[in-house]
């Protein structure tokens, strides 16, 4: 249905479909496979919740997340997605990862697919910043070196705003 509508990606395990329709991994890791085989690129969202970062569970979170929705992935499948770090946290909150905070975690990310998939894996694949994105931090967000694009949410629905972050380095 998604490619008759003329779709190539598609959001899988984002954190309002963990949480409202309680989503679990090896759901995700199924709609991954199954968009794959589709021929759909699977945006893959992973993030913690508050109570995760403040336990100190922040990597323990993403790297459970990562495990169970890429365990049997090919190598030559895995530089076909794309993966999104969207802090529970600061989606709809008004709160964002500092860009120092959000490096922190797409360097995290970018190491696990290292050490997972290689290192040419590890420096092709795509990670997005999904956590309150907006015209006024996109720019020291896109600067750090391991945020490769946003998700963006709530600022996409306004349209000076959405336009402004998308223009954001002309």
């Amino acid at each position: 249905m998604l490619l008759d509508a003329g779709c190539s990606h598609v959001i899988v395990g984002h954190s309002e479909r963990r949480t409202l329709f309680a989503e679990s991994d090896e759901l995700i890791h199924a709609k991954v496979l199954a968009a794959i085989k589709y021929g759909l690129i699977p945006i893959l969202c992973v993030g913690e919740t508050i109570q995760q970062r403040d336990a100190g569970k922040t990597s323990d979170t993403i790297e459970r997340q990562l495990k169970e929705a890429l365990h049997d992935l090919a190598f030559n499948v895995i530089n076909r997605l794309i993966i999104a770090y969207e802090p529970v946290w600061a989606i709809g909150t008004g709160r964002t990862a500092s860009p120092d905070q959000a490096q922190e975690i797409h360097g995290f990310i970018r190491q696990w697919i290292n050490e997972s998939f290689g290192m040419t894996v590890a420096k092709e694949i795509r990670i997005l910043y999904g956590g309150s994105v907006h015209p006024d931090n996109i720019r020291t967000l896109l600067a750090m070196q391991d945020i490769n694009g946003a998700l963006v949410g709530g600022a996409s629905l306004i349209l000076d705003s959405f336009i402004r972050i998308i223009k954001y380095d002309l």
